[in-house]
């Protein structure tokens, strides 16, 4: 299953592609996210989706295949898994950043998912619709704390509040969705994040 997603950012190409790339001071920008460690070139961490009452926590770990820092483009392959068990995916993840003007970065994220498991039967639609709310509180939260001041990276993981769907979908879109999407949410999450290290 492909998914593209975009964004913009307001800051130069060059200071986006260095604070995009630096994981551990923009995991805290991702809902729910939380960087764990760093081993080699194998990045893990966890992502935590709370629903309404309900909370799922899943794991992870993502390598890059290509990283350019020239062209401002990545290339990752992402996997992660529930913790208990019910259901997994794997991602590449493609992004390319490119000049919007002199302050403004666009963000092209591809994604090409492999759902396997329970969560096989989640519709795209549905995927792209949490995706898309995903990156746009990232964004925000990127412009108001990492690409708004310069952070000392203390090397010591955050612990975010979780993403919850309800606030950001409202109930009647939440309950139906939540069965099929929850699970294959926090893969995305924890992709997109390890993307945008």
């Amino acid at each position: 299953m492909e998914i593209n997603n975009s964004f913009e950012v307001k800051a130069p190409i060059d200071v986006a592609w260095q604070t995009l790339t630096d994981l551990a001071r923009i995991a805290p920008c991702l809902p729910g996210a939380t960087l764990t460690s760093i081993e080699g070139d194998i990045y893990k961490g966890h992502v935590t989706v709370k629903v309404g009452p309900i909370v799922a926590k899943f794991g992870g770990q993502a390598i890059f295949q290509e990283r350019n820092d020239t062209a401002h483009r990545a290339v990752l392959k992402g996997e992660g898994r529930d913790t208990t068990g019910k259901g997994n995916a794997s991602a590449i993840i493609t992004a390319q950043l490119e000049v919007v003007d002199a302050t403004t970065t666009r963000c092209t994220v591809n994604t090409d998912l492999t759902i396997t498991g329970k969560i096989a039967q989640f519709g795209r639609g549905a995927l792209a619709d949490v995706s898309d709310k995903l990156l746009k509180q990232f964004v925000i939260n990127l412009e108001s704390t990492v690409l708004a001041q310069e952070l000392a990276n203390t090397g010591t993981p955050v612990e975010n509040a979780p993403l919850n769907l309800l606030g950001s979908t409202g109930l009647s879109l939440a309950m139906p969705i939540l069965k099929r999407v929850l699970p294959v949410l926090a893969v995305i999450a924890v992709a997109i994040w390890y993307l945008l290290r």
